[in-house]
């Protein structure tokens, strides 16, 4: 790893541009909120078809493995073409895939074997989409003259904001009118970020920040190859306790999560007859109050300490949930601690965002991310299988009780390691300080997937 590195900072513009970081937000803001909808509507309507949580873990397992492999893969292509590129064109192929689905269903034509592969396009094109828009936030934020905390916690509220609106929408969408409906807004808010994306934000976005030592000619007439770029990523990467120690966490936590959204939830709806309304209403409380711990992390985060309040959300937003559909609470309850869940989610993302974007040298940033994030995110496919196979062997009761039980012991255990004290190390540099010389020249650490 080379000592120098040169980053372009909102300091070499000459004026300040929000264009581009509210570009950014809007999209994610849009993107998100598809994916909300279809995180209620595709699994309703699977097992309005099938009548099986095992199909319904199928499903989600045929979106995810792609979202996480392909992600993994794509990151050395995301540094060398270009975010922008990558998230408008994996965007408008998404959308495509996603129409497919009412409208090959309204012909007859989709059997379940084709909803499968429909389901893993989708996912094999999101993952370089999101990976594509974080990519750009430290850029945007650097062009607006903005905070990299504040730009980190902005956008955890833009995500949080469409947690709130898409489940809402989801869950009315498909109590009203039906699942496909759902499917169909999923379609339009992909080809609606695709949209964004490539009027809104300037050609080049994302490509500005390479290593001092390519920015002679003749380096740039030979890039260095595909798996050159894949390695030095996986170098940087696994040099960092701190990030190993986190990705596992986070990892697991991603696992059950997925597995009570995808699965439990929506089997907890059908058995207490509360249906996929309640399903939108719980995710848009947790939504709204996740809103607001994002804003309040976005205006205080930087004078908190990262490791204190990054398990105090973790505690907040994990086995409260679980416990309170287990034990058969009355919906008030239910709504009321998925609303402090929220809220402690709220304050997850922006600290893991910011200590990514500190650390990490921003010409290492999509493939350093691709591969953090994949592997935090390798356990959501299994998620769902594993969820659908404990309720058809056990029930919903045991399966809710065992996955709050791992969720508290997974956190608790992790935040005992010695490795937490260095989230605050870098605070406030520019990515990639660590490797320019700043904080005693130390290495720069990379982001754990977010959770939530």
């Amino acid at each position: 790893m080379t000592s120098t590195t040169t980053t372009r900072t909102a300091t070499d513009e000459p004026g300040r541009n929000f264009r581009p970081l509210a570009g950014v937000l809007t999209a994610s803001v849009v993107s998100v909120t598809g994916t909300r909808v279809s995180a209620i509507a595709l699994p309703w309507f699977v097992l309005a078809t099938t009548g099986s949580a095992t199909m319904t873990g199928l499903v989600a397992f045929a979106e995810m493995a792609p979202y996480v492999a392909v992600k993994a893969l794509t990151g050395p292509l995301v540094d060398r073409l270009g975010p922008r590129t990558v998230s408008w064109t994996t965007d408008a192929v998404s959308a495509v895939a996603a129409g497919l689905i009412p409208l090959l269903h309204a012909q007859g034509l989709l059997p379940f074997w084709v909803l499968l592969v429909m389901v893993a396009v989708i996912g094999a094109m999101r993952g370089p989409g999101d990976l594509a828009k974080s990519v750009m936030v430290p850029e945007a934020a650097d062009r607006a003259r903005v905070p990299m905390e504040r730009a980190t916690g902005l956008s955890g509220v833009a995500e949080r904001l469409a947690s709130t609106v898409g489940p809402a929408v989801g869950g009315g969408l498909v109590a009203l009118v039906g699942p496909l409906a759902g499917l169909a807004v999923n379609a339009g808010t992909f080809a609606l970020g695709s949209l964004i994306i490539a009027v809104a934000l300037p050609r080049g976005m994302g490509r500005s920040a390479v290593p001092a030592a390519a920015a002679n000619p003749a380096a740039e007439e030979q890039p260095a190859g595909y798996w050159r770029m894949f390695r030095e990523g996986f170098t940087f990467l696994r040099s960092e306790p701190l990030l190993l120690t986190v990705t596992v966490m986070v990892g697991i936590t991603n696992l059950i999560d997925a597995g009570f959204t995808t699965v439990l939830v929506p089997v907890w709806a059908r058995e207490s007859g509360n249906g996929p309304a309640a399903i939108g209403l719980m995710a848009a409380v947790m939504g709204a109050t996740a809103v607001v711990g994002s804003l309040i992390a976005a205006a205080v985060a930087s004078r908190l300490p990262r490791r204190t309040v990054f398990f105090a959300g973790f505690l907040l937003c994990g086995v409260p949930r679980f416990l309170v559909l287990a034990l058969g609470a009355p919906m008030w309850l239910v709504i009321t601690v998925f609303a402090i869940g929220g809220f402690g989610a709220g304050f997850l993302n922006p600290i893991l965002g910011a200590v990514l974007f500190e650390r990490v040298p921003r010409h290492l940033l999509g493939r350093v991310q691709a591969l953090s994030g994949s592997l935090a995110w390798a356990g959501i496919p299994l998620g769902g299988l594993v969820a659908g196979a404990a309720v058809a062997m056990v029930g919903l009761i045991p399966s809710l009780i065992v996955s709050g039980a791992l969720y508290f012991a997974t956190t608790t255990l992790a935040g005992l390691r010695p490795e937490w004290r260095e989230m605050d190390r870098l605070r406030g540099h520019v990515g990639g300080a660590g490797e320019a010389g700043s904080a005693g020249g130390a290495a720069a650490e990379p982001e754990p997937a977010h959770s939530a």
